[in-house]
């Protein structure tokens, strides 16, 4: 019987393969497979000294099918060392542990500043080394059966990341794809699933370059993916008129705040601008908080290449995550995107919080 050969099977057995042409023949028979990343250097949680978890943790048959890329929001330290990276470890159990209840650290494995790469939640490393199943994690909520989480030592709001960690990051990642068939395109930030700083605005920013660097570790030839998020307060990013206050009033906003208006017929939209790379097909989703009162027919106005294309939202209900617009053709260039209008045929706050734009 012939099997379906899967993306993992077939890069272990690029090097095999070569061979074989090479010679006018196939053989594979009764070689190891071969690696297109070696594999990093992962310390356990014993070689760390992790305490025991405080109760069973939860170990399952499925695999993960994305990364989550987080950063510790901790102090940029100059000690690089083994022996600190360790310690680290061991304060991030404490605070997961000790300070949010939880049964062990919440994240499954964590880089130092030093580019040491530590097994975060206990079983994590033995089922990574296997390429089969994982531990329940407990670092993204909605996401913690589904991604493997990975926790950056520091603060990367406006610093950016050490290139000892950086490298590592790519490697690790690179690893990670391969052991479990995960494509580089599906590496994301915390912040892309709920609504945190988390990785910071200087890591997130780097996410694009990272799935690339992932994917030529890979030897692949999947091109650069490109997603993007623009909040309400992203620099240079957001343009809104005076009309648009701003509030924190609901726990379901994305960062910081959002901005809202009333309903009127006028031309005063807020826009999301982004640099769009290349032509082609874009997916568009929205995040806003979604409260009874609020406009149950807010207008979003994509500039899509064949002209504007409203799509209307409730946003009086299913707030706090991602809603799916739609998917467009966008034209490459540095433009407003995305629009958020007051012209609405109903009554209630219209709701400009934040947009994703990822490339499909």
């Amino acid at each position: 019987m012939t099997g379906h050969l899967s993306r993992r099977d077939v890069m272990r057995g690029a090097v095999l393969l070569g061979v074989g042409t090479a010679t006018g023949g196939l053989s594979l028979a009764g070689a190891a497979p071969a690696l297109a990343v070696e594999s990093p250097t992962i310390a356990s949680c014993a070689t760390w000294g992790a305490r025991n978890p405080s109760s069973p943790l939860n170990v399952i048959s499925s695999s993960p099918d994305k990364i989550l890329i987080h950063h510790t929001a901790s102090a940029n330290v100059s000690d690089t060392s083994l022996s600190y990276a360790y310690s680290f470890a061991r304060t991030v159990q404490g605070w997961h542990m000790d300070g949010n209840g939880w049964a062990d650290s919440g994240q499954h494995f964590t880089i130092s500043r030093g580019g040491h790469v530590m097994e975060g939640r206990h079983n994590s490393l033995s089922r990574l080394r296997a390429g089969s199943g994982m531990v329940v994690g407990a670092h993204c909520p909605g996401q913690n059966d589904k991604a493997i989480g990975i926790e950056n030592e520091g603060t990367y709001t406006s610093a950016t990341p050490p290139a000892v960690l950086y490298n590592k990051l790519v490697q690790f990642c690179a690893y990670i794809c391969e052991q479990y068939n995960i494509a580089p395109t599906r590496i994301y930030g915390h912040r892309d699933y709920v609504a945190t700083a988390c990785p910071g605005d200087v890591l997130y920013a780097k996410l694009p370059q990272l799935r690339s660097d992932v994917a030529a570790a890979l030897g692949g030839t999947t091109p650069p993916a490109f997603s993007v998020v623009v909040d309400n307060i992203t620099a240079g990013r957001f343009t809104a008129s005076a009309n648009w206050l701003t509030s924190s009033y609901s726990a379901e906003r994305y960062g910081a705040d959002y901005r809202y208006a009333n309903p009127q017929a006028i031309s005063d939209a807020a826009y999301y601008k982004a640099n769009i790379p290349a032509e082609g097909n874009y997916r568009i989703e929205a995040w806003y908080p979604g409260i009874a009162g609020y406009n149950t027919a807010t207008p979003y106005v994509v500039l899509a290449k064949g002209g504007n294309q409203t799509v209307i939202v409730d946003q009086s209900t299913g707030g706090g995550a991602w809603k799916t617009l739609g998917t467009f053709t966008l034209t490459a260039g540095d433009k407003d995107v995305v629009g958020v209008s007051r012209w609405s045929s109903a009554t209630g706050y219209v709701i400009a919080d934040a947009v994703r734009i990822t490339r499909v």
